[in-house]
């Protein structure tokens, strides 16, 4: 057998080439190099992806866009803002991908996101292609009308580069349902078509899928039970520490409590609060989704949960750990902390939520690890779902499209699993994951030719 620990010289030229191409972009260089170094098994078995340079192709985005969104707040001031969007990989269908509004957006942040979301969409089997977009924008503390007017601008320079079969957008962080009205709303008056399928994550009452809003925590569950079930194992009674209050987060507690865990933790920018009766789901959406308050409001409610400020929840004695805010919250010191109390499952439930140091020491320590590409899969899993029924004018069930979301997730891991196996890494999901996806992509890259 090849020895799969040898990285091809290919490898280190093309990443050189990331780095001097993209001097100022951490977060997209630490993606790539993730990446390139796990497939070197993909690149010994299939030399003809080198011969074909499928790798220095990858790693470029097909687009790049970047544009001011002008817009005048309450007061009457003008704001500016900058937009994004990297449209990276067409090769398996439509570009498709979130938008983030968050004052943290930059360059390396879309194109890391939109880099991940190749291999993550390849994953899922569905015919979709890979992007990212956004904005430096805060929507947090700002007025429904300035959120529209933001909205208004943003879409009315995006919206030429968007379609059903071009490019499909959907939510992120700081794009939930308010947004996707107004960005929505503003593509339909300017282009005068209600095109349902060119974004996702849109109302039940106008178009939207059931089980969208909940399906990246929904699916970052299943995959996890699917992790345990390859060793007898399952959620029944597992002390679960969780990452963020937002979507990805609440509903990730919602399935784990559903299948028997008792999720013990939630955070924001501000701390976390640990409620080791397990967090009470609705109170915490209401503070964060009803009321937009902070997440030191909970312990005013709950008897018995503490709130530590300034803090992450990672030394929160847990059996999984999900963590679900954003990326490189979870370094090595954290990783060592949940090793120390025994976690037996970390899954990514953000996008690159972990360091490279963090994930090694808890694959070092033979904690199962399950990738963001694969384990928060399932957003972009049901908005596919929700193309398939705007194309077909159909509304299926809550529980059709639970059932659907389910089985694709399933897949996702068996797919993780079995490449992880078949290159010798046996249970190693990065790699898995990593050559799963890009095998799918490749080869569908050769097919097509140099374009």
């Amino acid at each position: 057998m090849t020895d799969t620990r040898t990285v091809p010289p290919i490898v280190h030229e093309v990443f050189a080439t990331v780095q001097d191409r993209n001097p100022h972009e951490p977060e997209f260089q630490q993606a790539v190099h993730e990446v390139l170094e796990s497939i070197a098994p993909v690149l010994d078995e299939h030399p003809q992806f080198v011969d074909a340079g499928i790798l220095e192709r990858i790693v470029e985005p097909e687009r790049q866009i970047m544009f001011r969104v002008p817009w005048v707040d309450d007061s009457g001031r003008l704001q500016v803002n900058r937009g994004y969007r990297v449209q990276f990989s067409s090769v398996l269908g439509p570009y498709k991908g979130g938008l983030r509004f968050h004052p943290s957006v930059n360059l390396s942040i879309i194109k890391f996101l939109g880099f991940e979301q190749i291999f993550k969409n390849a994953l899922t089997g569905q015919g979709i292609g890979g992007a990212k977009g956004g904005s430096d924008f805060d929507p947090h503390g700002r007025s429904d009308a300035e959120v529209m007017r933001f909205c208004q601008s943003f879409m009315s320079e995006l919206y030429r580069h968007l379609g059903e079969h071009t490019d499909v957008p959907a939510g992120d962080i700081g794009v939930g349902a308010r947004e996707i009205g107004y960005l929505f709303g503003q593509y339909r008056k300017i282009t005068n078509r209600h095109e349902s399928g060119m974004f996702t994550g849109k109302g039940v009452q106008w178009g939207g899928a059931e089980v969208r809003t909940e399906a990246t925590g929904y699916g970052a569950v299943f995959f996890v039970q699917a992790m345990l079930a390859v060793h007898g194992e399952t959620l029944e009674g597992r002390r679960v520490a969780v990452s963020g209050s937002g979507n990805v987060a609440l509903y990730a507690m919602d399935k784990a409590r559903q299948l028997g865990a008792v999720p013990v933790t939630a955070s924001d920018s501000s701390g976390y609060v640990v409620d080791d009766g397990g967090i009470d789901i609705d109170l915490l959406r209401d503070i964060k989704e009803v009321r937009r308050g902070r997440i030191a409001e909970y312990v005013e409610h709950r008897t018995g949960a503490r709130f530590v400020p300034g803090e992450r929840p990672w030394r929160v004695p847990a059996d999984i750990a999900i963590p679900s805010a954003t990326q490189n919250e979870l370094d090595e010191n954290d990783a060592l902390a949940l090793i120390s109390n025994g976690v037996r499952v970390v899954a990514e439930g953000a996008n690159m939520p972990s360091t490279p140091d963090a994930v090694a020491a808890l694959q070092r320590d033979g904690v199962l690890f399950g990738p963001g590409k694969a384990v928060n899969a399932g957003g972009v899993a049901t908005s596919a779902l929700e193309m398939s029924q705007n194309a077909s004018r159909q509304r299926w069930t809550f529980a059709d499209s639970e059932r659907k979301l389910r089985d694709i997730m399933r897949d996702v891991h068996d797919a993780a699993f079995d490449a992880a196996d078949r290159y010798g890494h046996d249970g190693d999901y990065v790699v898995g994951a990593n050559c799963a996806g890009f095998e799918r992509v490749g080869h569908a890259m050769l097919a097509q030719g140099v374009i």
